[in-house]
């Protein structure tokens, strides 16, 4: 997949100015998320790299798509569909992952909030996932939204990951670094 984060940041912050001061930054992101997933998908892929296609019939894909599904409806809109008729038309809605990714860390940026991931090799009770929250808002001094995946190849311990940042406490990663030590 090509790299798309040099095209996508502007086109992610225009848009968060353009949502911020409508006040529909949720609205946005949701839609941005499901227009990503459309794109990133196969068959929808191919599709959009039919050559016979104009840009608007690519853009009209996309939004008719998106435009029934919830907070995503904001692609239906007059703003949402100039932005997508904008994307096809220089061949960007490739982009709108990298797009969608973007706007989400402007939002979080100016929400104070931070998207974690907990991925741990079986399910994390309750009790212990609002702990580790509670510990992270505390280091990170922003509010955690916590997300659990689970990783059954970590086999014990947890990997947490927030923005740049790794805590990789997992059994997978210890016992690696053991079999390396013993190598040397």
């Amino acid at each position: 997949m090509a790299d798309f984060s040099t095209v996508a940041r502007p086109y992610a912050k225009a848009l968060f100015e353009v949502a911020s001061a409508a006040g529909t930054l949720e609205q946005w992101s949701a839609a941005l998320g499901r227009a990503a997933e459309i794109v990133a998908d196969e068959e929808a892929g191919l599709f959009l790299a039919r050559p016979e296609l104009l840009a608007e019939q690519r853009a009209e894909f996309v939004r008719d798509i998106c435009g029934g599904i919830g907070d995503a409806a904001v692609l239906g809109t007059g703003e949402g569909w100039n932005f997508l008729r904008l994307l096809a038309e220089y061949g960007r809605l490739q982009a709108l992952p990298e797009m969608s990714a973007r706007f989400d860390e402007l939002r979080s940026q100016a929400e104070n909030t931070i998207k974690v991931t907990l991925a741990s090799a079986s399910e994390v009770d309750a009790a212990l996932s609002e702990k580790v929250r509670q510990a992270l808002q505390d280091r990170l001094g922003r509010d955690v939204e916590l997300e659990h995946e689970i990783d059954p190849a970590l086999l014990g311990g947890a990997i947490v990951r927030a923005e740049d940042m790794v805590i990789d406490g997992s059994l997978k990663s210890r016992l690696q670094r053991l079999a390396e030590s013993l190598v040397d």
